[in-house]
């Protein structure tokens, strides 16, 4: 019972509906007759087409359609006043801000519509208004969170249309501060951006606009005493004027007040009805991508990288195709950079098509990021495995020697080989014996060598395989210490014909690329190159059907970790405050949320003009940092650094410019460091690097 009473409103609606055509036809044909006076008879005679002035932004009480005739309740009712007088009528819309007097005057137009009726229109010199055809209500929109009283000092947006209106809030609210917008969508949007606290506007456009999804921290708040009585205002002549006289004026309006008089209640409300039901807000484009700004947001940055990767992929091709003709090598790097671009695009693409599906279920969503940040970081390790390619091609590849942590390294190896080869169910077993904690080395790069043998172990190892890794250390003549790290499979091993090639760029093994294990065939050519930077090599030896032995070596001097003691209170200091110089504002938003969950303070310039004039204005060592992103308008951070530099100041010579950039070829980090900066920062941000950055 309780649910049938429930639907008894949805039902009246839908009941009204269906017999809305029947009742205009028997409206139709049982119109009322009015009784008119000669006076008024010939009027209606004499006129044969009265200009109408309507306002044109009040969905959807009286708008423009897409045609730019007049739509909406007034023009339901006003076909029905034309057919009940026999009057004609022209609309023309009005234009945006407060409508003069002159103006109408000057234009020729006989009525204005949807006018206010109140005291103050009734009063007004040059218009006569007629009884109200449509009463409403007037309701309040403020942002979400929004405390109102009556008694509040808050600013209410106006409509410069609206004057009538702001003369009647002025003596109802005398505390309120009356700001007047050129429209009532700018009234909204002046809400919206907290730039007003409130607006007050008919119920029905504040129902329509509302949904719009830009709209979404807004809400409504009824108004006590303050209805919305929307009247016709015949324009007739005063003073010097020309136009309509007063008698004419008033017979007009008397004609009008007649016609209102014949219509019903049960009329104005199924206009009202079905005004309102044809104009329901309509989702735009701009709209879905507000709505579902956070997966496209996702789903640009995803692309972002792939574009960066095709172009890194073309530069680096071209590189190694000029000193390699092989037709054979070329076409097989082409095949697997295809393969290894296509295959976590179509992932991304899909991920991002489920998400915008799954907007409203928490769980599923954050799972859905987590594979998409998965893939993303994929892409990312195959970028970098293509500028360390380039890079050691030409050289240009520098180890960042210093105290290594090198139990600290194998031990963090060892942990995520061991979740991976569980995850497989591989049996993994590791024996790590480290005699020289500490070494002079690069902890990134030993990682990364130990990483690349360990997981193409778990690739080529089927389910139910063993995996075994061991490090031990031991002292050369010189004093140095040699560490040698092995890596054995009971994989499928490795065919005498592909042994040859198994170190050169892009080489990949037939029938192991058939059995979805591909890649870019870079990691043991990179792993090789880097070892032998480190004074060591990367070995092997396989059998195949009975698995494979990686072993990698480097040799270094022994070292001493450094004091930590006061680590944390480095990491704690929150008095750096920070200028990012970043013209991307997606980039923008990622760099300083991160640095103010470091405890940082902020700054955002968008281009390199605005950074130097932030800089230059600003009170000596205001600012600690600058994070310049290379490639911007206006200045690029090359001409920002350079200009920062050159400055009569005393801070201009010490604050710490770091370049934040997406190219992070050599050439790009040699002209940074030219230009005046201190460091050199790649896109995707290591917050980690970043921090030691900061604090170097």
């Amino acid at each position: 019972m309780c649910r049938f009473l429930r639907s008894l409103p949805v039902m009246a609606v839908i009941f009204v509906m269906l017999c809305l055509p029947f009742t205009r036809t028997f409206a139709d044909e049982a119109l009322p007759q009015i009784q008119f006076t000669p006076e008024e008879e010939s009027f209606i005679a004499s006129h044969d087409l009265l200009k109408i002035g309507y306002v044109r932004d009040r969905i959807p009480v009286s708008f423009s359609d897409e045609n730019g005739e007049l739509a909406g309740i007034s023009r339901y009712i006003f076909d029905h006043v034309s057919k009940l007088t026999g009057l004609k009528f022209e609309y023309v819309a009005l234009p945006e801000g407060d409508v003069t007097y002159d103006y109408l005057s000057g234009e020729g137009f006989d009525l204005v519509s949807s006018v206010e009726y109140n005291k103050e229109n009734q009063k007004a010199r040059g218009i006569l208004i007629s009884n109200p055809y449509l009463s409403d209500h007037k309701v309040i929109v403020a942002r979400k969170g929004l405390e109102f009283s009556y008694d509040a000092n808050l600013s209410i947006a106006i409509s410069t249309g609206s004057q009538t209106l702001r003369k009647v809030l002025s003596a109802a609210y005398p505390n309120f501060d009356l700001v007047d917008y050129p429209s009532i969508t700018a009234c909204f949007d002046a809400v919206n951006s907290g730039e007003a606290d409130l607006m007050i506007q008919n119920q029905h456009v504040v129902e329509h606009w509302i949904s719009k999804p830009i709209y979404e921290k807004l809400k409504i708040i009824p108004v006590l005493g303050l209805d919305d009585q929307l009247c016709f205002s015949a324009v007739v002549a005063f003073g010097d004027a020309e136009g309509t006289s007063e008698s004419d004026g008033r017979t007009l309006i008397n004609i009008l007040n007649k016609a209102i008089a014949c219509m019903t209640e049960d009329e104005v409300g199924m206009y009202t009805i079905q005004a309102s039901m044809d104009n329901q807000y309509r989702y735009t484009l701009s709209d879905f991508m507000y709505r579902y700004r956070y997966a496209v947001r996702v789903f640009i940055l995803s692309l972002l990288i792939i574009i960066f990767l095709t172009l890194l992929l073309i530069r680096v091709h071209i590189r190694y195709t000029e000193n390699k003709a092989d037709a054979k090598v070329k076409n097989r790097f082409l095949s697997a950079m295809s393969h290894e671009i296509r295959t976590p695009l179509n992932g991304l693409i899909g991920l991002n098509y489920i998400m915008s599906q799954k907007l409203d279920n928490k769980e599923e969503l954050g799972e859905y990021l987590r594979r998409s940040s998965m893939t993303a970081n994929y892409l990312l390790s195959l970028v970098n495995d293509m500028l360390d390619m380039s890079n050691l091609q030409t050289q240009n590849l520098e180890l960042n020697i210093r105290p290594a942590d090198i139990e600290l390294v194998t031990g963090t190896v060892n942990a995520i080989a061991e979740n991976a080869m569980t995850e497989k169910g591989i049996d993994y077993k590791a024996d790590i014996r480290i005699s020289s904690k500490c070494v002079m080395g690069d902890e990134v790069r030993i990682q990364q060598v130990l990483l690349n043998l360990l997981d193409n172990a778990r690739k080529f190892t089927p389910k139910g395989g063993s995996v075994r890794f061991s490090v031990n250390q031991e002292t050369t003549a010189d004093g140095k210490i040699l560490t040698t790290a092995v890596v054995s499979d009971t994989g499928r091993g490795i065919s005498e014909e592909f042994q040859k090639h198994i170190f050169d760029a892009f080489a990949q093994e037939r029938d192991t690329v058939s059995k979805g294990n591909q890649g870019t065939g870079l990691g043991l050519s990179i792993s090789r190159r880097l070892a032998r930077l480190m004074d060591g090599d990367v070995t092997f030896s396989s059998r195949r059907g009975e698995g494979s032995v990686f072993t990698f070596t480097f040799t270094a001097a022994p070292a001493r970790l450094p004091d930590k003691k006061d680590e944390a209170r480095l990491y704690g200091q929150k008095n750096t405050r920070v200028l990012v110089a970043e013209d991307n504002e997606l980039n923008s938003e990622i760099i300083i949320e991160l640095l103010r969950e470091s405890g940082f303070e902020t700054e955002l310039a968008q281009n390199g003009k605005a950074a130097l004039e932030k800089f230059e204005n600003s009170e000596p060592y205001t600012y600690g940092v600058i994070l310049m992103d290379l490639l911007m308008p206006e200045m690029d951070g090359f001409e920002t650094a350079e200009a920062i530099r050159a400055l009569n100041r005393p801070d201009a010579s010490t604050v710490r410019i770091l370049a934040c950039t997406a190219n992070s070829f050599e050439e790009d980090r040699e002209k940074a460091l030219s230009s005046g900066m201190d460091d050199f920062i790649a896109k995707p941000i290591d917050i980690g690097e970043l921090l030691e950055k900061i604090h170097k």
